[in-house]
């Protein structure tokens, strides 16, 4: 605007005039105020206090039934939640395991190599031992890179299911009961996973010693006294029946001869 305009409104709009509000229409605000009041008048009224107590009761429980399914709701989504978290955590662990499992089996190929590295070193002369073991060296060099290593062993080592297998076992009573006298071939892990177990020979219990024979003297004296007792029972028993059977004659011709004398 500009400053002419500016001066024809003030001319307009003269103090210490009073303004008449009385056909000015009442804000929206105020009307649904009026309106509020006006209906809870009328409800007053024509409601009763047992009915609006009724009405009340209803909205709580209607309140709580709603809290309760909220927190079912909440319980469920939390419940699932835990579900997908342990999911996730056993579907990286059994992945790690096939990862590791994977390995190990790849690893035990390289095995043969190995026991073929061992044999001809230990078969071969000085110059040939110097350029197997430059190979065998570097082989191992690479085959521990990926993780595997020799399972440690010595002889008179208690055995361990866990890593050592037995072969055969030997009665030994110098050392311990299972312990290992010889070892067959090496054993490898990769982590916590055996690739193979040692082989080994262990020990065990020497069996207790036989008791010595009675000397031949005192066993024949057994075997004649043994002899003389069988030989007394078969001479009683033949003595019963020889005797039984004189009775049982005696009776039967004592009895014919009362039958022909009446």
């Amino acid at each position: 605007m500009t400053e002419d305009n500016n001066d024809e409104i003030k001319e307009e709009i003269k103090p210490g005039i009073p303004v008449d509000t009385g056909n000015i229409e009442a804000e929206p605000e105020s009307k649904d105020i009026k309106m509020l009041e006006e209906k809870e008048h009328y409800e007053l009224e024509y409601f009763s206090k047992e009915e609006y107590e009724k009405e009340l009761t209803d909205l709580k429980a209607k309140v709580e039934q709603l809290q309760k399914e909220s927190n079912d709701s909440k319980n469920k989504y939390m419940h699932l939640q835990a579900e997908f978290e342990n999911a996730q955590k056993r579907w990286n662990k059994n992945r790690q395991n096939l990862r590791i499992e994977y390995t190990a089996s790849v690893l035990k190929n390289f095995l043969p190599l190995y026991d073929s590295f061992k044999k001809a070193i230990d078969s071969a002369n000085e110059t040939e031992k110097n350029v197997l073991n430059n190979f065998y060296t570097q082989f191992m060099n690479v085959y521990k890179s990926y993780g595997a290593e020799p399972i440690p062993v010595k002889i008179n080592d208690p055995f361990d299911y866990s890593i050592h297998e037995a072969l055969n076992s030997i009665e030994n009573g110098d050392v311990p009961e299972n312990s290992i006298l010889e070892i067959i071939q090496d054993g490898f892990k990769y982590g916590k996973v055996v690739i193979r177990y040692v082989k080994v020979i262990i020990s065990k219990k020497p069996k207790p010693p036989e008791p010595e024979p009675e000397p031949e003297e005192k066993k024949g004296e057994k075997e004649v006294y043994e002899e003389q007792v069988k030989e007394e029972d078969i001479i009683k028993q033949d003595e019963t029946e020889t005797k039984k059977h004189k009775d049982k004659k005696h009776k039967k011709h004592k009895k014919e001869k009362d039958k022909g004398s009446s």
